[in-house]
């Protein structure tokens, strides 16, 4: 009977927890994510980039995972109003100069864990995967509730040089002056899940 008895405490306790773990999927035509790089000296640019899929586990007040996938091919440039500059940049940011993206078209977080969030804001970190290249990245994020959709914001910044992002990094070529590209690109996360 004893015996009975603990098999039943140990079954109800693995099922609490079964169920205490959530997963909640991205929403990628609500999520938005915004990129920022500017050159050491002088003009700064900014666009969009596309979710294409992605989820996120919680248990109580803590994530304890996640993984979320990012179609390079998305990129987008927001500041120049003069469309051939326009699609000159992003046809070079999308070339082998910088992210290469007919050879790796998807970028990948994936979420390890986060303190417990208080007030609404936690510390998340994960690996950050790149043209093949994954770095770990932590973070501070917010979140807010509205019945069973969260959303989750976030300043990720990330140095691209780790990536083998190369052009105009001044850890790579020398004499670049003016010319010198910042190697933190920051990427502003607004992400809805349900």
């Amino acid at each position: 009977m004893k015996t009975t008895a603990l098999i039943l405490m140990v079954t109800l306790f693995a099922c609490a927890q079964i169920n205490a773990q959530e997963k909640q999927i991205a929403d990628p035509s609500a999520t938005k994510i915004s990129w920022y790089g500017n050159k050491l000296i002088g003009s700064a640019h900014t666009g969009t980039i596309g979710l294409m899929d992605g989820w996120l586990s919680t248990e109580g007040n803590v994530i304890t995972g996640g993984e979320f996938r990012v179609d390079m091919n998305s990129i987008v440039n927001t500041d120049i109003k003069d469309e051939n500059m326009r699609e000159r940049l992003v046809g070079h940011l999308k070339s082998d100069d910088f992210f290469g993206v007919e050879k790796y078209p998807v970028a990948k977080l994936v979420v390890t864990g986060s303190n417990k969030f208080t007030d609404g804001k936690a510390t998340v970190r994960g690996n950050l995967t790149v043209k093949e290249a994954t770095h770990p990245v932590e973070f501070t994020a917010l979140r807010s509730k509205s019945g069973d959709v969260s959303t989750y914001t976030a300043t990720i910044v990330f140095d691209r040089s780790k990536y083998d992002v190369r052009f105009g990094s001044g850890k790579f070529f020398s004499n670049l002056g003016d010319n010198t590209i910042n190697d933190e690109i920051k990427l502003e996360v607004q992400l809805v899940v349900k």
